[in-house]
């Protein structure tokens, strides 16, 4: 199977292909319930409601699905350039809980990309803006393309 298709001359344009091609295959994002709010060169904003299955044994949000949420906006913000791009490494502080019902987004912003490594802050907010953790991800551009084919047609 080949996703090959026209490059997009705008890079907002591109991110926005990229991001459309990754959601296809994102199989964990779709079943917990994540969409994507923005998504540009270096950055990205996806959501998840809190759902019932997804509290703990404290009636929580369950941290592992918060850290879901912030590893999947910094997987669409560094893979917007179109080049297959992984986490090398990441952390996160939870600083604040995550609440049955609520809404929980996920800002990336690109801080550093030079060579093939990357640094992404990432933001956790609840739907009344506080900030629910605090995530860092370093990336590692890899070979390859989200959209196979883009860079050839631009030789």
């Amino acid at each position: 199977m080949t996703d090959t298709q026209t490059i997009p001359a705008d890079p907002q344009a591109l991110a926005a292909a990229v991001a459309a091609a990754m959601w296809s295959r994102d199989r964990a994002a779709q079943a917990l319930g994540m969409r994507i709010d923005s998504v540009g060169p270096g950055h990205a904003t996806l959501s998840m409601p809190v759902r019932g299955d997804m509290v703990n044994g404290h009636h929580i949000c369950h941290g592992g699905l918060i850290f879901a949420l912030a590893d999947t906006a910094f997987a669409y913000a560094c893979n917007a350039y179109n080049r297959n791009t992984v986490a090398s490494g990441c952390n996160i502080d939870f600083v604040a809980p995550g609440k049955e019902g609520d809404t929980l987004q996920a800002e990336a912003v690109e801080r550093s990309l030079s060579g093939r490594t990357g640094v992404y802050d990432v933001t956790v907010r609840d739907s009344a803006g506080r900030t629910v953790a605090l995530f860092r991800g370093k990336s590692y551009r890899i070979a390859g393309e989200v959209i196979a084919g883009l860079a050839a047609e631009q030789a």
